[in-house]
């Protein structure tokens, strides 16, 4: 599917489901529904000419690039979700330009780790945390159910300099503890508004 139409089809999904059903689930099933490749071998049969085609499906193979930019533009969704109506508008911008690239080198990085059999089970977790919550979202395995990396956002208030949002990721290789920057984003003087806040 070209890249435009996708975009415009998770915009609309986004908007006609008022955010209840995520576009990457509605494109995974329409995926899943839609015909792989197929492989076409002649066996000998009754026909008339003496040949007869038979068809076996096979599976296309797994695309880890087209696996992480789904990845990503699910991070993306998430992020949209958890910055809420408020902060979103203000940010979304910066954020695009600054943060995503980031967390697309992150989401690549940890791809990279992986073979194509293990990183098909990695997700993206469905609900940020709301209020003060640092979490985005996290890349989970979904076999074992264990957090693979953790993307955050917290918010710092220096003195005199105003609010920021600071964005990061752990990792399971040092325990989840220490902060990997992805890129901070100036709010203002004043207190920002709760994630997800409307």
């Amino acid at each position: 599917m070209k890249k435009w139409i996708r975009k415009s089809f998770v915009v609309m999904v986004s908007i006609l489901t008022f955010g209840l059903v995520t576009p990457s689930q509605f494109i995974n099933n329409v995926k899943a529904e839609k015909p792989v490749e197929k492989d076409v071998f002649e066996t000998a049969g009754p026909l008339t000419n003496g040949r007869q085609l038979t068809t076996f499906w096979t599976e296309a193979p797994f695309n880890k690039e087209e696996y992480v930019e789904e990845l990503v533009k699910k991070a993306e969704l998430q992020s949209y979700q958890k910055f809420g109506s408020k902060i979103k508008p203000a940010i979304e911008q910066e954020f695009r330009d600054i943060v995503l690239p980031n967390i697309e080198k992150a989401l690549e990085e940890t791809a990279a780790q992986y073979p194509d059999d293990d990183l098909q089970n990695l997700v993206i977790t469905e609900e940020p945390g709301g209020s003060h919550s640092e979490k985005i979202f996290h890349l989970r395995n979904q076999l074992t159910n264990m957090d693979v990396l953790r993307f955050h956002v917290r918010r710092d208030h220096p003195p005199q300099g105003g609010y920021w949002f600071n964005f990061h990721y752990h990792t399971y290789h040092d325990q989840f503890q220490h902060h990997h920057e992805l890129g901070a984003i100036y709010w203002a003087k004043n207190t920002p508004p709760k994630w997800m806040c409307s």
